[in-house]
């Protein structure tokens, strides 16, 4: 009995033991486990389900190509997942073969919105396309690098050539926000156009040093002309009132503007002046058309879906220089909301069109933000003219044509034509 008792003791302590071992071990095993998990990075599944809306479309080759290249391409550093998501959906948006549709990355969609603010670091000119899809000079701001190195609204960009950036590129191809991205850069920095003059055959090439940006959208200068000249004066009879843009600040400054104007009584007639305006918000300009019209129609907007869908623009505000004589400055750097208010303008017979040819963008893009700071402009519309033109491609082609010569930048003959008109 004794005998047995003791081994029974000693079987109790021997499996008291093992099971002390055991949970030790467990436990040891467990912690190392939780730290090992709180250790690595967090996985991100990528879905690759389809959306009901679009199950006959068939992504497996797209999968295919993300998984060969995962697998097989050499400069591992460089598979980078967002970049490549960015470049698929820019490509996606580059297949529908209209210019002003894009994709904006992050860094590409803040200097969009930089535009429309007015403030920037860049060479100073406002892009497009031209002949369809030819990157093309909108306007060139005043006071900028690129107007006092000779390049003029209409000029056809070429190639683009940055050392810095280490970039040498043709622009056949290029889309809006590549070509912002490469022309933009840092005040002081050096950047190389190859242009092409409208009309001409031989290009230029223009180095361009990178300057602060900063646009204001409305000025006013009164004056009188002498000698065939315009002369700034406070005491003349005309305004010259200058629209440079359409941004976030244009309502706020043309008010300042007009007030300027009416509380100026010697004042027989305003120059309403959009050359190289390159538009910006279509609801600015049919504001701004409240101004100089009574009532009516500003534009139409054709939307496409199953039909045609159409939409009026009409005056909403009581305007102060309904009764102003008036006469529009434009030229070929006059685009998109400029062209629609000097169009309304001229198709009520409420002002002549002076200068040159508009440059022709008869499209409407509506901006949106997407995750990731990223964004994205669809071309949504058309627009019209009141009496229904529409002017892409075509342009404006003004009541009386005056052309400025470039080389003669202290005379203005379109400004002293429209003053001539207008008293």
């Amino acid at each position: 009995m004794r005998l047995t008792l003791r081994k029974l003791r000693q079987i109790i302590i021997i499996l008291c033991f093992m099971l002390l071992s055991g949970g030790v071990g467990w436990w040891l095993g467990h912690r190392d486990l939780k730290i090992e998990l709180s250790e690595r990075p967090k996985i991100q599944l990528i879905d690759r389900s389809q959306p009901l809306s679009q199950q006959d479309v068939d992504m497996s080759l797209f999968w295919e190509v993300w998984d060969k290249l995962e697998a097989k391409f050499l400069m591992k550093d460089r598979l980078d997942s967002n970049k490549m998501v960015y470049g698929a959906i820019s490509g996606m948006t580059a297949a529908l073969e209209d210019p002003y549709t894009a994709f904006f990355p992050p860094k590409e969609n803040q200097a969009a919105k930089e535009n429309l603010n007015g403030a920037f670091e860049g060479v100073g000119i406002q892009l497009g396309y031209k002949q369809g899809n030819k990157l093309a000079v909108i306007s060139p701001l005043e006071g900028m690098p690129a107007k006092a190195a000779g390049v003029r609204a209409g000029d056809l960009i070429l190639r683009v050539v940055d050392e810095n950036k280490g970039i040498d590129k043709e622009t056949t191809g290029m889309t809006l926000p590549e070509a912002v991205e490469i022309i933009r850069g840092p005040k002081g920095t050096k950047v190389k156009l190859t242009l092409l003059h409208e009309g001409e055959e031989e290009p230029y090439e223009a180095e361009l040093v990178r300057d602060t940006i900063v646009v204001p959208s409305v000025e006013v200068v009164f004056g009188k002309i002498e000698n065939d000249k315009w002369l700034e004066d406070e005491k003349g009879e005309v305004a010259w009132l200058k629209l440079i843009r359409f941004g976030e600040m244009t309502d706020e400054q043309w008010d300042k503007v007009i007030d300027k104007i009416k509380g100026n009584k010697r004042v027989k007639g305003v120059v309403l002046d959009v050359r190289n305006n390159p538009g910006g918000y279509l609801n600015g300009s049919v504001n701004l058309a409240g101004e100089f019209l009574p009532r009516g129609k500003v534009i139409t907007k054709q939307e496409q879906s199953i039909g045609v869908v159409s939409q009026e623009y009409s005056v909403t505000r009581i305007g102060r220089l309904t009764e102003t004589p008036l006469v529009v400055l434009i030229n070929q750097g006059s685009a998109s909301a400029s062209e629609i208010l000097a169009g309304a303008l001229r198709d009520y017979d409420r002002a002549k069109l002076v200068g040159e040819k508009s440059f022709g963008k008869g499209t409407i893009q509506e901006a949106e933000d997407l995750r990731g700071g990223a964004g994205i402009h669809i071309t949504v519309a058309r627009w019209l003219t009141p009496k229904g033109t529409w002017v892409n491609e075509t342009g404006l082609t003004p009541d009386v044509e005056v052309k400025n010569d470039p080389e003669k930048v202290d005379e203005d003959k379109q400004l002293v034509e429209a003053v001539e008109i207008l008293l």
